[in-house]
């Protein structure tokens, strides 16, 4: 209370003082209260119980305000934990913190996010995975058809160059046995598994990793030019990828080294085909002679010695397990020859199957060769018929022959007469059309009539009777047989028709002889002429070499049709050997069709270029015309190609085959014209798409996988 006079009290002084110096306290201090001052007379004076949680307005304030240097108050976070100028939380040391998951007060939200990877499959590293097995079980088997087999089984087609860059590559690193069946295997595999555009791809993944490999293998670069020369030999590379190749590698590169190797030092050698084939020298590279009289002197050492565990040996030792079915027949011939041999012969084939030294499809395989060779067997040994068919139920009953056997061979025997009278009406029938054909010319009517006949199983013989025929007549003849045999291959045969009809050709060489006298030369020229024609493949060659029988006299006729097709410059010398003929020889024709398509370019008159096409007379080799055509209008980026087509089609003039045929001989070259042409595939594409809008393609095209690489695959 004041005093009466106007002048405070004793104890409101003190009072007074007491707020002053804790005013001054909240002034010079961030830190808590605890210098504050208690008014404790006033509480003497005034004793009232403050509750448990009460606060007073200074400790609040002290709590939650900070002045910085500049003077200026700031609210702060809850427990001090931030802002700038702060000391941190109460409990913060400086050190690093854990959470105890021990602690009463533990609280599982504080723990920090734990990021979790998993791993993601990628197809291609699988792919790799997957090959190298492949790759490493056909080392050892040597078994083609398997090696095919499962690479078709593990699909993925798009990443086949990989399979070849890692063949390639395995190989080079190991003996001459492998590297040479490396190359048998690539040309097994091209066309039916692997396009030839992803051939030309993995060749140049090897080339661009070339400078590892060569880290690893000293003669990685000579190695490596054999390869590519080889793959060129064997008619899966083109020539010209290597030029590609080499304006797409550094100069300095190992890669580019191995393709100046290739064409300086194997081929532009004299005899380079020969030399680059017999380069490895590996098992798999004796001649089928040679295999043939091994398995026959292994047979007779055999029958005299006794010994099943030496001549399985043998038998391995030859390394040609693909061709394991050829010991199977001759095994079981010299069992029907030789009656005191059959036990011990039966016991080699028996123990043979167990291991797993002869497979189940060269068993079978080794089987069927023989049933079809029991009728000739007969005339010499009267009892093969009646030996073989109690010999195939026992063979299944102890378990070294399949069952699927039995079923087919049977079959066989149930249909043989049927197919004899058959095949007598059909010699009659085609040998009747043939003589039509050499008077008319007229190859559409020739088909035709062979579509009629409903056989395609017996094509084989209608070729057989064509060059038969053909070689007994004049050069016109020889020249029309050739021609005709192209226009079958693209719209009837087959190649394996094809390989069929030249195989009965040469096993019957001698008699053909007896009419003909130079039936030797003639027959080697006609299959010269199919390679050049692109009815064969220079590996079909070889395939009709295994499939001759041992000591036939076509077998020297190969041999020189071999010679004639690996001679330097053969290609015009034989595309020439009949002098002239029913049509143009095919380089005339290419230059007349690129004429008569810079005309059209030009002039733009369909019904001329029409009467053009009509006039070259050469329908067979209308897909010629379709590739031109296509190759001009992606070059010059002109649609008017297109009409020229269309006409065409509407008009009859090109068919659906060779149309067909001709796109799928652009597309195997559409990366070759993409390296000049930017935008060529695009184009390309568009045009394939006008196509199958307007039927001009079958639907079998583009079923295969058609995706262009970074290099084409084989320029016509």
């Amino acid at each position: 209370m004041a005093s009466s006079e106007g002048f405070l009290t004793d104890e409101q002084r003190e009072m007074l003082k007491i707020a002053t110096e804790n005013a001054d306290v909240f002034s010079t201090s961030p830190r808590s209260p605890s210098g504050l001052k208690s008014p404790t007379r006033l509480m003497a004076a005034r004793p009232i119980k403050a509750p448990a949680n009460y606060k007073t307005a200074a400790e609040i304030c002290v709590r939650h305000v900070r002045r910085t240097r500049s003077g200026k108050y700031v609210r702060v976070k809850k427990d001090g934990g931030g802002g700038k100028g702060t000391w941190g939380k109460v409990l913060d040391t400086g050190a690093e913190y854990r959470i105890d998951r021990n602690d009463p007060n533990y609280d599982s939200s504080e723990e920090p996010y734990l990021l979790i990877g998993s791993i993601v499959n990628d197809p291609l590293d699988e792919y790799k995975k997957a090959v190298v097995s492949i790759i490493e079980e056909y080392f050892s088997t040597g078994d083609v058809d398997v090696a095919a087999s499962d690479l078709r089984v593990l699909g993925s087609g798009e990443y086949h160059p990989y399979f070849l860059k890692r063949l390639v590559s395995m190989a080079m690193d190991r003996h001459d046995k492998e590297k040479e069946m490396a190359s048998v295997l690539l040309s097994a595999l091209y066309g039916d598994i692997i396009p030839s555009t992803q051939i030309s791809q993995g060749f140049f993944m090897i080339l661009e990793s070339a400078d590892d490999l060569s880290v690893d293998i000293l003669d990685a670069v000579d190695i490596l030019a054999l390869f590519i020369a080889r793959a060129v030999v064997d008619d899966i590379l083109p020539p010209a990828f290597i030029t590609r190749a080499k304006l797409a590698l550094p100069e300095s590169s190992k890669g580019f080294q191995a393709l100046q190797t290739c064409e300086k030092s194997y081929l532009s050698a004299t005899h380079h085909a020969e030399l680059v084939v017999r380069r490895w020298g590996g098992s798999t590279q004796v001649t089928v002679d040679e295999v043939k009289k091994k398995i026959a002197n292994l047979l007779k050492e055999y029958v005299e010695s006794g010994d099943t565990s030496e001549a399985c040996r043998c038998i391995r030792e030859l390394g040609v397990a693909f061709f394991h079915h050829e010991v199977v027949k001759r095994a079981l011939i010299q069992a029907m020859e030789i009656p005191a041999a059959e036990t011990a012969i039966l016991k080699l084939l028996k123990e043979a199957a167990v291991e797993g030294l002869v497979s189940s499809s060269q068993m079978v395989k080794g089987f069927a060769r023989l049933a079809e060779r029991l009728d000739d067997l007969a005339l010499d040994i009267p009892s093969a018929k009646t030996w073989f068919e109690s010999l195939v139920p026992r063979a299944i009953t102890q378990g070294w022959l399949d069952a699927s056997f039995l079923k087919s061979f049977e079959e066989i025997g149930e249909m043989n007469q049927e197919v004899v009278e058959k095949m007598k009406q059909y010699k009659e029938e085609v040998v009747t059309i043939i003589h039509e054909y050499f008077l008319s010319d007229d190859i559409p009517e020739l088909i035709q009539s062979l579509k009629d006949l409903g056989e395609p199983e017996f094509n084989p013989i209608f070729l057989k009777k064509l060059i038969t025929i053909a070689m007994d007549r004049k050069n016109k003849e020889r020249e029309m047989a050739s021609v005709l045999l192209s226009s079958l291959h693209i719209e009837l045969f087959s190649t394996e028709d094809i390989v069929s009809g030249f195989v009965m050709l040469l096993e019957a060489a001698e008699d053909t002889a007896l009419d003909v006298v130079d039936a030797s030369t003639e027959l080697s020229l006609f299959l010269a002429r199919a390679v050049k024609d692109e009815v064969l493949a220079p590996m079909n060659l070889e395939e009709i070499g295994w499939r001759l029988p041992p000591n036939c006299s076509g077998s020297e006729t190969l041999d020189m049709a071999k010679s004639l097709v690996a001679a330097r410059h053969s290609g015009e010398r034989i595309l020439r050997c009949w002098g002239g003929g029913t049509g143009w020889i095919i380089e005339d024709a290419k230059d007349k069709i690129v004429k008569l398509l810079e005309e059209y370019e030009i002039g733009g008159v369909l019904s001329e270029a029409c009467r053009c096409i009509r006039e070259l007379d050469m329908p067979f080799f209308s897909h010629e015309v379709v590739k031109r055509a296509l190759v001009m209008a992606i070059e010059n980026n002109n649609d008017k190609m297109l009409d020229l087509l269309d006409e065409c089609y509407c008009e009859a003039l090109i068919t659906t085959n060779q149309l067909t045929k001709g796109f799928t001989r652009v597309s195997d070259t559409i990366a070759d014209l993409a390296l000049d042409i930017p935008g060529a595939e695009e184009r390309f594409n568009n045009y394939v798409g006008y196509a199958q809008k307007k039927g001009w393609l079958l639907p079998s095209y583009g079923s295969s996988d058609t995706d262009s690489p970074l290099l084409s695959a084989a320029a016509c």
